[in-house]
C-alpha cells in the first residue's frame, strides 16, 4: 500500500520506553478532493530515512497497517491501529501534458473554386 502528498510535518525521532525503541512521525496531505491529514510512522533504522525530506515535499511512501490488542487493568479489551513507513521517495510534480500541435487552417484563397457544379440537378438535402 502508499500514501500520496504533500509533507506538512516531520517530527524528531523519539525513544519510547527503556527498550531502546525508535520512532518518528511525518504527515502526509494528501491531494484530493478531501484533503487527509495522513500520521504515518516509521521505526527502529527506518527513522533515519525521514532525514533527507522537509515540510513541502510532495512524496510517496510505502506502508503496511499494523494492529495491536492491549488490555486494560479493567479487563477491557482495546484495539490500536498504525500506519508504518518502510520507504518513502520524492514524486516530481508533473508537468501538464503538452496539447498536440495541429496547423493552422489554410486561408481560403488556397483553394481553387468548386467547378463541377451542375445548376439543374435537384437539390435533395434536407436543410
Amino acid at each position: 500500500m502508499e500514501v500520496t502528498g504533500r509533507v506538512k510535518m516531520i517530527d524528531q525521532t523519539k525513544e519510547v520506553g527503556s527498550g531502546g525503541f525508535k520512532k518518528r512521525d511525518i504527515v502526509v496531505t494528501t491531494d484530493e478532493q478531501y484533503p487527509q491529514h495522513i500520521l504515518v510512522q516509521f521505526v527502529q533504522d527506518k527513522c533515519d530515512l525521514l532525514n533527507n525530506y522537509q515540510v513541502g515535499d510532495q512524496v510517496k511512501i510505502d506502508i503496511n497497517l499494523r494492529g495491536r490488542e492491549w488490555t486494560n487493568q479493567q479487563g477491557e479489551t482495546v484495539y490500536f491501529n498504525t500506519i508504518q513507513g518502510w520507504r518513502i521517495g520524492k514524486v516530481q510534480a508533473e508537468a501538464p501534458a503538452a496539447a498536440p500541435q495541429t496547423p493552422p487552417m489554410p486561408a481560403a484563397e488556397t483553394f481553387a473554386p468548386a467547378t463541377n457544379l451542375n445548376e439543374e440537378e435537384p437539390d435533395d438535402l434536407p436543410f
